[in-house]
């Protein structure tokens, strides 16, 4: 009779790590940061179809990196969530400490639970009236869960292009000099050079604080980085 291997938990779940680490480090990152009238998302992104960055609720959106056919499932899972708690009670009672800690316990069971943990990355933002009330939430593969002050890079290379977001970033920038920035951050290669992006390549989105009530919008990249982005500048030529 055969004896199964024995694998101690540990390396277990480091396995899974590993794995799930791997398979998100692929992915092209995604920039999220506040600016003066709202919360920037911003990612390479050539598809015009399988977006990164999505609405949730009325001024809750989501962006995610990793496994398409993961994240997009906990996207329809979160706007579910949204619209159930909204509906149930009010639209004011759904927020986005709600909605990631949800995620968190969803990606938790799992990690543990499940054959192979998702490999997927996940960002959550709720635009408030004032940007000291914004929130922006950082989900891991794991259901880890951290709130992030002003800005957050997740997916490839994401240490490096944060510390790019973190040296350039102020206060009050303006759309504009926010999707500079994000681009910037995206354009820019582990070994220190830099690859351009085509602005029309540049999935971009923001909750606008001066909207009503769904404050979510799509944005054409190029209109918004002429005379701040040599891409812009091209265009402008």
């Amino acid at each position: 009779m055969s004896m199964p291997f024995y694998v101690s938990p540990e390396q277990v779940m480091k396995d899974r790590a590993d794995y799930a680490r791997k398979g998100i480090a692929r992915g092209r990152a995604v920039v999220v940061m506040t600016f003066a009238d709202g919360i920037l998302f911003a990612t390479h992104n050539p598809s015009r179809a399988l977006h990164k960055v999505g609405e949730i609720y009325d001024r809750i959106a989501f962006a995610a990196v990793g496994k398409y056919h993961e994240f997009e499932s906990l996207r329809v899972a979160g706007i579910r969530y949204a619209d159930l708690r909204g509906y149930a009670y009010d639209r004011a009672d759904v927020s986005v400490h709600g909605l990631a800690n949800s995620y968190a316990q969803t990606l938790g069971s799992i990690f543990t639970a499940d054959a192979k943990p998702y490999e997927v990355e996940l960002v959550v933002a709720e635009v408030a009236p004032d940007p000291d009330g914004d929130q922006i939430y950082r989900l891991s593969f794991d259901g880890s869960l951290a709130e992030e002050t002003h800005h957050v890079v997740i997916g490839g290379q994401a240490e490096t292009r944060h510390q790019i977001v973190s040296d350039a970033w102020q206060p009050g920038m303006d759309l504009a000099q926010a999707l500079s920035l994000a681009l910037a951050a995206l354009e820019h290669r582990e070994d220190g050079l830099t690859v351009p992006i085509d602005p029309t390549q540049l999935e971009a989105a923001v909750l606008d604080r001066s909207r009503g009530r769904r404050a979510f919008r799509r944005l054409v990249a190029s209109q918004h980085l002429r005379g701040t982005h040599p891409a812009g500048e091209a265009l402008d030529g």
